[in-house]
């Protein structure tokens, strides 16, 4: 992996490297317009968040009154690790991995112009989510008096709701044995011709 941090995105989809389109590529059936994916994306977030906040609230309620510097730690890092988050997608990558940000809109975000297989492309994008939002919210749950782990768990984990879009489409849309790609802000699968 050889990554390029390009900076502020200049909000130009055309801008960023891709692959040219491979023979029979489809694209995922997920919405082209962005303000529809945030919708759908902030929804999903908000859902895992609710859900995930229960038991943190029944299992830690003798200690979330006197956490309050617990409280507010767990709610401001998360936006720390916007950063870290988007690397450990960039790990997943073989080539070349493009880092983009605007920081002022709250995104970051790494692109590839290579293919691979439905299996690397679930584990890029649950790999951030596991490591900030999933262990410590596990680990939060194990041992109450760490709210700060629960917290942070809860909207690490509801953050990466877009990633787990990304992944329920490859794993109901993607053919056996098929490759994916990334082209622009899209996803496309294709089954290789030397198969």
């Amino acid at each position: 992996m050889k990554l390029h941090y390009k900076g502020k995105y200049d909000m130009n989809p055309e801008s960023l490297p891709c692959l040219p389109h491979l023979p029979g590529a489809v694209m995922f059936k997920e919405p082209t317009d962005s303000k529809k994916l945030a919708i759908i994306a902030n929804a999903i977030s908000f859902v895992i968040m609710a859900l995930l906040a229960v038991p943190v609230i029944i299992r830690s309620k003798d200690y979330l009154l006197d956490s309050y510097w617990q409280l507010l730690a767990g709610c401001f890092v998360p936006f720390l690790l916007i950063f870290p988050h988007e690397l450990l997608h960039a790990i997943c990558f073989k080539k070349d991995v493009y880092l983009y940000t605007n920081f002022k809109q709250g995104m970051a975000f790494v692109v590839g112009p290579e293919t691979m297989s439905k299996g690397r492309f679930v584990f890029l994008s649950l790999l951030p989510n596991l490591v900030f939002g999933v262990l410590p919210y596990i680990l939060g749950l194990i041992f109450p008096k760490l709210v700060f782990l629960s917290v942070l768990g809860v909207l690490c984990t509801g953050m990466g709701a877009g990633d787990y879009f990304n992944m329920f489409n490859a794993l109901t849309q993607m053919p056996k044995n098929a490759r994916t790609y990334m082209h622009k802000f899209n996803s496309y699968w294709y089954i290789p011709e030397n198969k």
